[in-house]
């Protein structure tokens, strides 16, 4: 491999404290040669993509380059790049004498899906937001905070959720939240309060959301999925159901929408019974080959909780999502959390507030939607290159795609792939326990890779495909 960045995805433990950043550099760009992570003739991404990954200043990484080149660890030359240089190699040792090599930790490059480019994390924008929004901030937001989440946050967000997802909101209604799975634990506990027994999910989707509605002592029936996503006119024979989640726009993880006659099944069947439909908004923003579909929430605000996050527009580390709530839930959900339940901090809510109402946060969602778009566009190309028998299905959005298998290569395949150093999942690992086996896929989240490591992430992707 002598074409592409290929250090796997290698994390180089900058110690920018105490050894400096350029010499942390340096040393890390020594050991991933001696170990192997880097081979003779691997072509490092250039010092202007390598800088914006570290969040570095470019000319670090080039004085970096220029000292190893001079040592002999790196070459340069004109239209060439930067390679790690070809070595003599060193003569064997008696192998009794040898240690054992340690096993090298964790996979290279990452494919599993849940993840965005956090490489592209708008620093700069963010940090401007933060000084103006803690600037204006009156003391009060220092203290303990409100349950409901600061109000600057809430009113900003009822604006662009209408706007944007078409959610029929006010700042009554939304509940701040450490993201969406606190948010459904929350509902988990008011709905076993409401003396609700059975929350039907999909057939796939994260067994982490299973396990929150059960540990609030709730069941978790599963509702059957096909082409057109969940089929929501069969929530009339589960009995017991007295809510629905549902990924409506994008289903996770199949990538199918739901067809617009389910989306109204949903909402009749929820009508009819009083039930919930609690609607998973999770990555509602990215669709590529046309306008995003509007959130099911505005067809019944009454019977539909929305619920959405920052964890795949921004970053997971943020904490940030939001509940848009029927007015009848507002009170329980808030009692629910109390005074004294972990929340999102205050600082980082006014920063939201201001990065969405000077619409950074437009420009930041547009730039990223370019960018998967992008992503998908070159998996799907080289997989016709290169894995011609392989089909992608679900529609163009999100941060995932499906590759369809042929029947029994799921498990060999993503056992190749570990052997790589690449990480995968299969479409298995995200079914219902009492769901039937359906067919053998991966699901690839190609948002989670840097700009510099994607290449060689999806080259050592088509490298595994049958």
């Amino acid at each position: 491999m002598t074409d592409s960045w290929a250090t796997f995805g290698a994390d180089l433990h900058l110690e920018p404290v105490g050894q400096g950043l350029r010499s942390g550099l340096m040393e890390a760009l020594r050991e991933a040669v001696r170990t192997g992570r880097l081979t003779p003739g691997t072509r490092l991404p250039s010092s202007r993509v390598l800088a914006a990954d570290l969040g570095v200043a470019r000319n670090t990484v080039a004085d970096a380059y220029a000292e190893l080149v001079a040592e002999g660890w790196l070459t340069a030359r004109q239209g060439s790049g930067t390679r790690v240089a070809r070595r003599s190699a060193p003569r064997r040792k008696d192998p009794a004498a040898a240690p054992a090599r340690p096993a090298r930790s964790g996979a290279g490059y990452n494919l599993k899906p849940g993840s965005p480019d956090l490489s592209a994390f708008p620093r700069t924008a963010w940090l401007r937001a933060a000084r103006k929004a803690l600037t204006a901030a009156p003391d009060e937001a220092f203290g303990y905070g409100d349950p409901h989440g600061r109000l600057e946050l809430r009113t900003v967000l009822a604006e662009y959720l209408a706007r944007a997802r078409g959610v029929y909101a006010d700042p009554e209604r939304i509940v701040i939240c450490s993201g969406f799975a606190h948010g459904l634990s929350l509902l988990g506990r008011v709905l076993r309060g409401r003396r609700v027994r059975d929350v039907a999910v999909e057939s796939y989707g994260l067994d982490l959301h299973r396990d929150l509605l059960t540990e609030a002592g709730l069941r978790t029936p599963c509702l059957p999925l096909d082409e057109h996503g969940s089929r929501t006119g069969e929530l009339a024979a589960l009995r017991g159901a007295g809510a629905v989640l549902l990924t409506p726009a994008h289903q996770f993880p199949t990538g199918v929408p739901l067809h617009p006659d389910r989306r109204a099944a949903a909402v009749d069947w929820a009508r009819s019974t009083g039930g919930l439909i609690l609607e998973d908004d999770y990555d509602g923003e990215f669709r590529y080959d046309r306008q995003p579909v509007g959130a099911l929430q505005g067809l019944d605000p009454e019977r539909v909780v929305h619920l959405g996050t920052a964890s795949k527009s921004l970053a997971p580390a943020l904490r940030l999502g939001w509940m848009v709530l029927p007015r009848s839930l507002v009170g329980e959900v808030v009692a629910a959390k109390g005074v004294s339940e972990w929340m999102s901090g205050s600082p980082d809510q006014l920063t939201l507030a201001e990065f969405i109402a000077s619409g950074a946060y437009d420009r930041h969602v547009r730039s990223m939607r370019l960018r998967y778009r992008r992503r998908r566009d070159q998996l799907v190309a080289a997989l016709a290159e290169r894995a011609p028998g392989i089909e992608v299905s679900g529609i163009a959005a999100g941060l995932h795609a499906v590759l369809e298998l042929p029947a029994g290569a799921e498990r060999s395949v993503i056992q190749a792939a570990a052997f790589q150093g690449l990480a995968l999942d299969g479409l298995a690992r995200y079914r219902h326990p009492d769901a039937p086996a359906a067919r053998d896929a991966l699901v690839i989240g190609y948002g989670s890779p840097s700009e510099s490591a994607w290449a060689g992430a999806l080259d050592a992707l088509c490298r595994v495909l049958p």
